[in-house]
This record gives structure tokens, sequence and C-alpha cells, in this order.
């Protein structure tokens, strides 16, 4: 299985969706991890609602950071349009994605972000 992480600073909305994704469509094709250079510490309560809608429960991720990922290789080390370079991650491919960040959005916005993030995820399994 290719192993994917997805990062974005504080870990809580982009980054948490995007592996929730990976794992809902890219089952027994990818090992799906996210984590954050800043982690807030906590999944945004807004994300988790979102996932829900789709019957996925995002009460069961944590916030993290990437010293996890400090000298180990994945196959693919996507950011989510938060400018992080993220060095501690050796990775084949390098992805950056513009999404925008949707904390602060009204629930239908924060719900295009969503779709937009389930879209590139669906994308990238196709390609590895």
């Amino acid at each position: 299985m290719k192993k994917v992480v997805f990062v974005c600073v504080e870990n809580s909305n982009r980054s948490q969706m995007a592996e929730a994704f990976a794992r809902m469509h890219g089952a027994g094709k990818v090992e799906a991890f996210s984590a954050g250079s800043r982690p807030s510490g906590r999944v945004n309560l807004k994300a988790i609602e979102a996932m829900k809608e789709l019957d996925y429960d995002l009460t069961t991720h944590t916030s993290k950071g990437l010293d996890t990922f400090n000298g180990k290789e994945v196959e693919v080390a996507v950011t989510m349009g938060c400018g992080d370079e993220c060095p501690l991650v050796l990775a084949k491919q390098r992805v950056d994605w513009k999404i925008p960040d949707p904390r602060d959005m009204t629930p239908e916005q924060f719900r295009e972000v969503r779709n937009l993030i389930e879209s590139k995820v669906k994308e990238l399994i196709q390609t590895l």
C-alpha cells in the first residue's frame, strides 16, 4: 500500500478531511495519514459535522504534528495550500493543493471545500 500524508498548519480541518476521504476511497490501496506543522491539538467541530453528513466519524481522529514522519518515507506528501514545505517528510512526490482554509466559513461554504477535497483525493488515488 502507498503511504500518503496530508499536511496543513493546524491539522484540524483540510488535512483531516483529506485523510478521511483517502481512507474511504483508497481502502486497500492507500495508507492515509494527516499532520500539521503547528497542530491545534483538536479537530474542528465543523469538520466533524461535515464528515458526519457523509457517515464518517472524524471524532476518531486527533490533531498531530509532523514529528511522526521525521525520516520516514511516504509515497506522496500533499500540502493543502497552506504554504508549508514540510521538510521533515521524505516524500517521493510532493503536491500542493490550493484549498482555502474553511475554518471561518459558513456551513455551506465548508461543504464546498469538503467536496473539493474529496474530488482531489479521488483524483490522487487514481494516479497511484
